[in-house]
Protein backbone atom coordinates (compact mmCIF):
# COMPACT_ATOMS: atom_id res chain seq x y z
CA UNK A 1 0.00 0.00 0.00
CA UNK A 2 1.53 3.65 -1.09
CA UNK A 3 1.64 6.42 1.80
CA UNK A 4 -1.02 7.93 -0.86
CA UNK A 5 -3.17 5.75 -0.39
CA UNK A 6 -3.41 6.14 3.21
CA UNK A 7 -3.47 9.50 2.77
CA UNK A 8 -6.02 11.48 1.53
CA UNK A 9 -4.26 14.09 -0.39
CA UNK A 10 -5.86 17.91 -1.17
CA UNK A 11 -9.10 17.10 1.39
CA UNK A 12 -11.65 19.47 1.32
CA UNK A 13 -11.47 22.04 3.94
CA UNK A 14 -14.66 21.51 6.25
CA UNK A 15 -16.18 25.02 6.81
CA UNK A 16 -17.48 25.56 10.67
CA UNK A 17 -19.69 28.94 11.54
CA UNK A 18 -18.00 31.91 11.75
CA UNK A 19 -20.28 33.89 13.68
CA UNK A 20 -21.49 33.46 16.77
CA UNK A 21 -23.10 32.96 19.27
CA UNK A 22 -20.51 29.73 19.83
CA UNK A 23 -21.53 26.92 21.53
CA UNK A 24 -18.88 24.83 23.17
CA UNK A 25 -20.02 22.13 20.90
CA UNK A 26 -19.54 23.91 17.89
CA UNK A 27 -15.64 25.31 19.04
CA UNK A 28 -14.95 21.84 20.17
CA UNK A 29 -15.57 20.64 16.89
CA UNK A 30 -13.06 23.07 15.08
CA UNK A 31 -10.48 22.00 18.18
CA UNK A 32 -11.05 18.92 16.97
CA UNK A 33 -10.56 19.03 13.39
CA UNK A 34 -7.40 17.58 11.60
CA UNK A 35 -4.53 19.78 12.40
CA UNK A 36 -3.67 20.71 8.77
CA UNK A 37 -7.29 21.63 7.85
CA UNK A 38 -7.70 23.48 11.08
CA UNK A 39 -4.67 25.93 10.52
CA UNK A 40 -5.90 26.42 6.60
CA UNK A 41 -9.06 27.63 8.02
CA UNK A 42 -7.60 29.70 10.16
CA UNK A 43 -5.10 31.12 8.16
CA UNK A 44 -7.89 31.93 5.34
CA UNK A 45 -10.24 33.74 7.77
CA UNK A 46 -6.71 35.82 8.84
CA UNK A 47 -5.64 36.56 5.43
CA UNK A 48 -9.42 38.06 5.04
CA UNK A 49 -9.41 39.94 8.26
CA UNK A 50 -5.43 41.36 8.34
CA UNK A 51 -4.03 40.96 4.69
CA UNK A 52 -1.05 43.17 5.80
CA UNK A 53 -0.02 40.26 7.82
CA UNK A 54 1.79 42.27 10.48
CA UNK A 55 3.02 41.45 14.09
CA UNK A 56 1.57 43.84 17.01
CA UNK A 57 4.83 44.23 19.39
CA UNK A 58 3.10 45.07 23.03
CA UNK A 59 5.71 45.38 26.01
CA UNK A 60 4.69 44.33 29.44
CA UNK A 61 5.76 46.07 32.73
CA UNK A 62 4.95 45.58 36.64
CA UNK A 63 4.19 48.79 37.60
CA UNK A 64 3.51 47.30 41.17
CA UNK A 65 4.27 43.67 41.70
CA UNK A 66 3.87 41.32 44.58
CA UNK A 67 1.80 40.73 47.63
CA UNK A 68 -1.23 40.51 45.72
CA UNK A 69 -4.49 38.87 48.05
CA UNK A 70 -5.70 36.73 45.38
CA UNK A 71 -4.78 32.78 45.40
CA UNK A 72 -4.66 32.33 41.32
CA UNK A 73 -2.77 28.71 41.21
CA UNK A 74 -0.84 29.90 38.13
CA UNK A 75 0.71 33.40 39.42
CA UNK A 76 3.68 34.18 41.98
CA UNK A 77 2.71 37.68 42.63
CA UNK A 78 -0.02 35.85 45.01
CA UNK A 79 0.88 36.69 48.90
CA UNK A 80 0.03 33.00 49.82
CA UNK A 81 2.86 31.43 47.53
CA UNK A 82 6.59 31.35 48.60
CA UNK A 83 7.97 32.17 45.13
CA UNK A 84 10.29 34.83 45.74
CA UNK A 85 8.91 37.55 44.64
CA UNK A 86 8.98 40.68 46.62
CA UNK A 87 6.01 42.85 47.22
CA UNK A 88 6.97 46.60 45.86
CA UNK A 89 5.47 49.69 45.98
CA UNK A 90 3.89 51.53 42.68
CA UNK A 91 6.58 52.67 39.92
CA UNK A 92 6.79 56.36 39.83
CA UNK A 93 6.08 58.43 36.54
CA UNK A 94 9.63 58.93 35.84
CA UNK A 95 10.69 55.11 36.01
CA UNK A 96 7.79 54.45 33.88
CA UNK A 97 8.01 56.92 31.34
CA UNK A 98 11.98 55.51 30.51
CA UNK A 99 10.52 51.94 30.60
CA UNK A 100 7.81 52.72 27.91
CA UNK A 101 10.44 55.34 26.01
CA UNK A 102 12.92 52.53 25.74
CA UNK A 103 10.31 50.00 24.71
CA UNK A 104 9.10 52.45 22.00
CA UNK A 105 12.41 52.65 20.63
CA UNK A 106 12.72 49.14 20.54
CA UNK A 107 9.34 49.28 17.92
CA UNK A 108 6.61 48.06 20.70
CA UNK A 109 3.27 50.26 19.59
CA UNK A 110 1.52 49.11 22.41
CA UNK A 111 2.77 49.64 26.61
CA UNK A 112 0.99 47.42 29.00
CA UNK A 113 1.33 48.01 33.10
CA UNK A 114 -0.18 45.56 35.11
CA UNK A 115 -0.35 46.05 38.97
CA UNK A 116 -0.91 42.91 41.69
CA UNK A 117 -3.86 43.97 43.37
CA UNK A 118 -7.15 42.01 43.69
CA UNK A 119 -8.98 45.78 42.81
CA UNK A 120 -7.34 48.90 43.22
CA UNK A 121 -8.28 51.49 45.76
CA UNK A 122 -9.64 55.12 43.92
CA UNK A 123 -6.15 56.53 45.12
CA UNK A 124 -4.29 53.84 42.84
CA UNK A 125 -6.37 54.43 40.07
CA UNK A 126 -5.35 58.28 40.58
CA UNK A 127 -1.64 57.22 40.33
CA UNK A 128 -1.92 55.06 37.50
CA UNK A 129 -4.47 57.28 35.46
CA UNK A 130 -0.57 59.53 35.80
CA UNK A 131 1.07 57.05 34.38
CA UNK A 132 -1.39 56.64 31.51
CA UNK A 133 -1.21 60.33 30.79
CA UNK A 134 2.67 60.35 30.69
CA UNK A 135 2.65 57.23 28.75
CA UNK A 136 -0.14 58.60 25.67
CA UNK A 137 2.26 61.50 25.66
CA UNK A 138 4.79 59.14 23.84
CA UNK A 139 2.13 58.31 21.51
CA UNK A 140 1.85 54.49 22.16
CA UNK A 141 -1.07 52.93 22.48
CA UNK A 142 -1.56 52.22 26.52
CA UNK A 143 -3.16 48.70 28.22
CA UNK A 144 -3.41 48.73 31.61
CA UNK A 145 -4.31 45.09 34.08
CA UNK A 146 -4.98 46.58 37.61
CA UNK A 147 -7.57 43.57 38.65
CA UNK A 148 -11.47 44.03 39.42
CA UNK A 149 -12.77 47.38 38.66
CA UNK A 150 -15.98 49.45 39.44
CA UNK A 151 -17.61 51.54 36.57
CA UNK A 152 -16.21 54.80 38.10
CA UNK A 153 -12.39 53.98 38.14
CA UNK A 154 -12.98 52.25 34.23
CA UNK A 155 -14.03 55.76 33.03
CA UNK A 156 -11.18 57.61 35.05
CA UNK A 157 -9.16 55.57 33.43
CA UNK A 158 -10.77 56.30 30.21
CA UNK A 159 -10.33 59.74 31.07
CA UNK A 160 -6.81 59.56 31.15
CA UNK A 161 -6.15 58.09 28.08
CA UNK A 162 -6.64 54.85 28.75
CA UNK A 163 -6.62 52.54 25.17
CA UNK A 164 -7.41 48.39 26.46
CA UNK A 165 -8.15 47.04 29.73
CA UNK A 166 -6.51 43.51 30.24
CA UNK A 167 -8.71 41.23 32.09
CA UNK A 168 -8.41 37.86 31.14
CA UNK A 169 -10.96 35.37 32.03
CA UNK A 170 -8.33 32.54 32.47
CA UNK A 171 -10.41 29.44 31.76
CA UNK A 172 -14.06 28.17 31.35
CA UNK A 173 -16.16 28.96 34.28
CA UNK A 174 -16.99 24.93 35.41
CA UNK A 175 -12.91 24.64 36.11
CA UNK A 176 -12.60 28.42 37.57
CA UNK A 177 -12.67 27.19 41.02
CA UNK A 178 -10.23 25.10 40.60
CA UNK A 179 -7.75 27.67 39.42
CA UNK A 180 -9.07 30.34 41.86
CA UNK A 181 -10.82 30.53 45.16
CA UNK A 182 -11.06 33.88 46.18
CA UNK A 183 -12.74 35.48 43.72
CA UNK A 184 -16.05 34.49 41.20
CA UNK A 185 -16.21 34.13 37.64
CA UNK A 186 -19.39 36.40 37.19
CA UNK A 187 -16.63 39.14 38.89
CA UNK A 188 -13.97 38.78 35.83
CA UNK A 189 -17.52 39.48 33.81
CA UNK A 190 -18.32 42.22 35.48
CA UNK A 191 -15.64 44.13 35.09
CA UNK A 192 -15.11 43.57 31.64
CA UNK A 193 -18.57 44.97 31.68
CA UNK A 194 -17.52 48.28 33.62
CA UNK A 195 -14.59 48.52 30.62
CA UNK A 196 -16.91 48.21 27.78
CA UNK A 197 -19.35 50.38 29.18
CA UNK A 198 -16.73 53.17 29.92
CA UNK A 199 -15.58 53.07 26.08
CA UNK A 200 -12.29 50.89 26.76
CA UNK A 201 -11.12 48.36 24.41
CA UNK A 202 -10.92 44.70 26.21
CA UNK A 203 -8.12 42.52 26.25
CA UNK A 204 -9.26 39.05 27.71
CA UNK A 205 -8.17 35.95 27.37
CA UNK A 206 -6.97 33.11 28.90
CA UNK A 207 -4.57 30.34 29.97
CA UNK A 208 -3.38 26.55 28.17
CA UNK A 209 -1.94 23.79 30.77
CA UNK A 210 -2.80 24.49 33.85
CA UNK A 211 -4.88 20.74 34.19
CA UNK A 212 -8.00 21.56 32.34
CA UNK A 213 -9.73 19.18 30.22
CA UNK A 214 -10.23 19.98 26.09
CA UNK A 215 -13.32 20.98 27.13
CA UNK A 216 -12.60 23.21 29.17
CA UNK A 217 -10.65 25.18 26.27
CA UNK A 218 -13.66 24.89 24.11
CA UNK A 219 -15.34 26.39 26.72
CA UNK A 220 -13.14 29.49 27.67
CA UNK A 221 -13.19 30.01 23.43
CA UNK A 222 -17.22 29.80 23.65
CA UNK A 223 -17.22 32.27 26.49
CA UNK A 224 -14.47 34.68 24.86
CA UNK A 225 -16.24 34.60 21.39
CA UNK A 226 -19.63 35.05 22.69
CA UNK A 227 -18.79 38.51 24.66
CA UNK A 228 -20.99 41.24 22.51
CA UNK A 229 -18.48 42.29 21.31
CA UNK A 230 -15.47 39.85 21.64
CA UNK A 231 -12.30 40.94 22.89
CA UNK A 232 -10.17 43.41 20.29
CA UNK A 233 -6.82 41.27 21.93
CA UNK A 234 -6.81 37.54 23.05
CA UNK A 235 -3.72 36.89 24.52
CA UNK A 236 -3.47 33.09 24.86
CA UNK A 237 -0.66 32.11 27.36
CA UNK A 238 0.92 28.48 27.78
CA UNK A 239 1.23 28.14 31.68
CA UNK A 240 4.68 29.07 33.12
CA UNK A 241 5.06 26.75 35.70
CA UNK A 242 6.52 28.80 38.89
CA UNK A 243 8.13 26.83 41.67
CA UNK A 244 6.17 27.89 44.72
CA UNK A 245 2.27 28.02 42.81
CA UNK A 246 0.14 25.08 42.88
CA UNK A 247 0.22 24.40 39.25
CA UNK A 248 3.66 24.20 39.35
CA UNK A 249 3.65 20.23 38.24
CA UNK A 250 0.92 20.53 35.86
CA UNK A 251 1.93 18.80 32.81
CA UNK A 252 3.10 20.72 29.82
CA UNK A 253 0.80 21.20 27.45
CA UNK A 254 0.72 19.49 24.18
CA UNK A 255 2.71 22.17 21.27
CA UNK A 256 0.11 21.51 18.36
CA UNK A 257 -2.88 21.87 21.29
CA UNK A 258 -1.45 25.51 21.71
CA UNK A 259 -1.50 25.71 17.99
CA UNK A 260 -4.99 24.88 17.74
CA UNK A 261 -6.60 26.93 20.35
CA UNK A 262 -4.69 29.66 17.93
CA UNK A 263 -6.38 29.00 15.34
CA UNK A 264 -9.56 28.55 16.92
CA UNK A 265 -9.34 31.92 18.69
CA UNK A 266 -8.41 33.17 15.20
CA UNK A 267 -11.47 31.57 13.68
CA UNK A 268 -14.24 32.68 16.07
CA UNK A 269 -12.72 36.16 16.72
CA UNK A 270 -11.64 36.75 13.23
CA UNK A 271 -10.91 40.60 13.46
CA UNK A 272 -9.19 40.47 16.81
CA UNK A 273 -5.28 40.80 17.72
CA UNK A 274 -4.74 37.32 18.73
CA UNK A 275 -1.36 37.41 21.08
CA UNK A 276 0.89 34.91 22.14
CA UNK A 277 1.63 35.74 25.34
CA UNK A 278 3.12 33.83 28.63
CA UNK A 279 5.21 30.77 27.90
CA UNK A 280 6.78 32.09 24.67
CA UNK A 281 10.06 30.86 25.56
CA UNK A 282 9.24 26.99 26.55
CA UNK A 283 7.52 26.89 22.68
CA UNK A 284 10.80 27.43 20.36
CA UNK A 285 10.57 29.18 17.45
CA UNK A 286 9.28 26.40 15.40
CA UNK A 287 5.54 26.11 17.31
CA UNK A 288 5.48 30.07 17.39
CA UNK A 289 5.79 30.25 13.67
CA UNK A 290 3.16 27.53 13.36
CA UNK A 291 1.08 30.06 15.92
CA UNK A 292 1.62 32.89 13.31
CA UNK A 293 1.00 30.80 10.52
CA UNK A 294 -2.70 30.14 12.67
CA UNK A 295 -3.62 33.37 12.77
CA UNK A 296 -1.41 34.47 16.14
CA UNK A 297 -0.55 38.60 14.94
CA UNK A 298 0.38 40.06 18.63
CA UNK A 299 3.76 39.13 21.01
CA UNK A 300 4.50 40.09 24.00
CA UNK A 301 7.48 41.54 23.70
CA UNK A 302 10.44 42.13 25.77
CA UNK A 303 12.61 40.56 28.20
CA UNK A 304 10.25 40.16 31.13
CA UNK A 305 6.45 39.59 31.17
CA UNK A 306 5.66 41.12 35.30
CA UNK A 307 8.16 38.67 37.17
CA UNK A 308 8.55 35.29 34.33
CA UNK A 309 10.67 35.24 31.16
CA UNK A 310 9.93 36.13 27.93
CA UNK A 311 12.49 35.86 24.26
CA UNK A 312 14.68 38.81 24.14
CA UNK A 313 14.22 41.61 21.52
CA UNK A 314 17.00 40.31 19.64
CA UNK A 315 15.89 37.11 19.55
CA UNK A 316 11.97 38.33 18.63
CA UNK A 317 13.75 40.60 16.07
CA UNK A 318 15.51 37.34 14.47
CA UNK A 319 12.89 35.37 14.93
CA UNK A 320 10.01 37.73 12.39
CA UNK A 321 12.97 38.30 10.02
CA UNK A 322 13.47 34.15 9.64
CA UNK A 323 9.73 34.49 8.77
CA UNK A 324 9.60 37.03 6.68
CA UNK A 325 7.46 38.45 9.05
CA UNK A 326 6.67 42.93 9.14
CA UNK A 327 6.48 44.35 12.69
CA UNK A 328 3.24 46.46 12.92
CA UNK A 329 4.24 50.02 12.74
CA UNK A 330 1.04 52.26 13.46
CA UNK A 331 0.02 53.08 16.67
CA UNK A 332 -3.47 53.80 16.76
CA UNK A 333 -6.26 51.82 17.82
CA UNK A 334 -7.94 49.47 15.83
CA UNK A 335 -12.18 49.84 15.60
CA UNK A 336 -14.27 47.28 18.55
CA UNK A 337 -14.71 44.15 16.71
CA UNK A 338 -18.26 43.70 15.66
Amino acid sequence: MTVASEVTLHRPVKTARAEGPWSVEAVQALLDMPFMDLVHQAQTVHRQHFPEGDIELATLLSVKTGGCPENCGYCPQSAEFDTGVKAQKLMEVDEVLRAAKAAQDAGATRFCMGAAWRAPKDRDVEKVAALIEAVKGLGMQTCATLGMLEPHQAQALKSAGLDYYNHNLDTAPEYYTDVVQTRQYQDRLDTLAAVRAAGINVCCGGIVGMGEQPVHRAGLIAQLANLDPYPESVPINSLVRVPGTPLADSEPVDPFEFVRMIAVARITMPKARVRLSAGRQQLGEAVQALCFMAGANSIFYGDKLLVTGNPDVEADVQLLRKLGLQARRTQQVEEPCA
